[in-house]
């Protein structure tokens, strides 16, 4: 047997996300290149790992076995490398934080120095909508997770970090001559939707009761790219953090429509449980934006407080 670490590493996450191209985008990989580990590996097992259904990708039961011993064997390898790093003196360990979809447009600005400072630290951030999210945050698989909407079901304790805001957008080929326009807008506008779970549809449907707004709802998107993407094609209207859509308004494929009430706000909140015990990497975080997160704000989101 001649199977390397890469190799393991490659096909856990494979069967984690049960799909060569979603393991590849988190690995940070290309396809072709995922593909071609798992070949390796396979050829050494005259045992399938994997077989494929119709085009659907199915871990086997040997797989599975072969999974949890590659778990094993690289928590390991990284309990080897965190001593090693302790006897040099080092900050050592795994950061584990759940982020939802949009943030991911913000949590790394938070976390950049401080991984850049402790690089005896390996991050694990999970990028997914809120009802996951708070999932993960419940069975305490995560340190934190960042959330725009505090869940109303879990005792926690936060850290406001930045305020969300939400504006009603469309593509630049509609044309919006009025300064200011009123609700009566929607009856006119098809509305995209993000799907259920989502923290960007809870506050959006929130305001829409709130105000009573006419909406037509056109369709329905499980992420946020999608509904950008959507919006940009001119299949629709939204309402979109943001956060997430600076170099669009920029480079002038989106527009921000003037709406009376708008923009929406909330806050991303960094959380995590009541009387959670943190290990010495969460602390340092914990501290670190305690310290920092002011001065972070003020170098990496100046732009955002001119809307």
């Amino acid at each position: 047997m001649n199977y390397t670490l890469h190799q393991l590493q490659v096909f856990l996450k494979i069967t984690q996300t049960q799909s060569i191209t979603k393991a590849a985008e988190e690995l940070y990989l290309t396809q072709p290149a995922v593909s071609i580990q798992l070949k390796n590996l396979q050829d050494q097992f005259e045992i399938p790992l994997t077989e494929v259904v119709g085009r659907k990708l199915f871990i086997t039961d040997f797989g599975k076995e072969i999974a949890e011993a590659a778990e094993k064997i690289l928590n390991e390898v990284y309990s080897i490398n965190y001593k090693t790093m302790a006897h040099k003196g080092k900050l050592t360990g795994r950061l584990k934080i759940s982020v939802v979809s949009t943030g991911k447009y913000v949590m790394p600005y938070f976390l950049s120095d401080f991984i850049t400072r402790n690089e005896g630290i390996e991050l694990m951030m999970d990028v997914t909508n809120r009802a996951k999210v708070i999932e993960s945050l419940e069975k305490n698989e995560v340190d934190f997770s960042l959330v725009s909407v505090l869940p109303d079901n879990l005792k926690v304790e936060n850290i406001e970090l930045l305020r969300n805001k939400l504006f009603l957008v469309a593509n630049t080929k509609s044309k919006f001559t009025k300064k200011i326009y009123d609700k009566s807008i929607f009856e006119e506008l098809p509305l995209i939707y993000r799907e259920q779970g989502s923290g960007t549809r809870l506050v959006m449907e929130r305001f829409i009761e709130e105000n009573k707004l006419p909406v037509r709802k056109k369709m329905e998107l499980t992420s946020n790219e999608a509904v950008k993407q959507a919006v940009i094609a001119g299949l629709g209207c939204s309402i979109m953090p943001l956060i997430g859509i600076k170099n669009e308004l920029l480079h002038g494929d989106l527009q921000i429509i003037p709406v009376k009430s708008f923009p929406i706000t909330s806050v991303w909140n960094l959380v995590w449980m009541k009387n959670k015990n943190f290990s010495p990497v969460a602390a340092a975080f914990l501290k670190y934006i305690n310290e920092q997160k002011e001065a972070i704000i003020h170098e990496k989101f100046e732009w955002f407080e001119k809307f």
